[in-house]
């Protein structure tokens, strides 16, 4: 039987002082921490809220277009909805000009809870963005949507 070959110990402080999955794995739990806690007495999770937002058009977008914002595949994204149609705020229908597709809308329940959440999701927004200048925060946000 061959000799195991281990990584060294200096692989593993590189990959924690320099990885950019992890740096971004860890501020991407952090964030979620802090919106699920803001959201959780409209029990409502940050995903659910970016969920629901995503549905807040003049027109229902197809799973597909939902699915494709919020980088889900179908079968999460199917996940996801399943909840938030028990809970009655979110409808989806067949497509009339698809058979195949399927229409996501927010039912008046979905809105009255989006309305209800948007405000403590913009107070919370601000708060995070207080830490760096506005600069910072547009680069930022470009940065993240280069590597999305």
């Amino acid at each position: 039987m061959a000799p195991v070959k281990k990584v060294p110990y200096d692989a593993t402080l590189m990959v924690r002082d320099c990885c950019l999955c992890l740096h971004m794995q860890r501020a991407a739990r952090n964030l979620a921490r802090i919106f699920d806690d803001v959201l959780r007495p409209l029990d409502l999770t940050n995903g659910q809220f970016s969920l629901l937002m995503s549905l807040n058009r003049p027109h229902p977008p197809a799973m597909k277009d939902v699915s494709s914002l919020l980088a889900m595949d179908r079968t999460t994204l199917t996940a996801a909805l399943k909840p938030l149609e028990r809970r009655e705020l979110v409808v989806i229908e067949q497509d009339p000009n698809d058979k195949r597709s399927r229409l996501l809308s927010l039912t008046p329940a979905g809105q009255r809870l989006l309305a209800q959440a948007f405000p403590l999701w913009v107070q919370t927004h601000a708060e995070i963005e207080k830490q760096f200048s506005p600069e910072e925060v547009d680069q930022l946000r470009q940065q993240l949507r280069a590597l999305s």
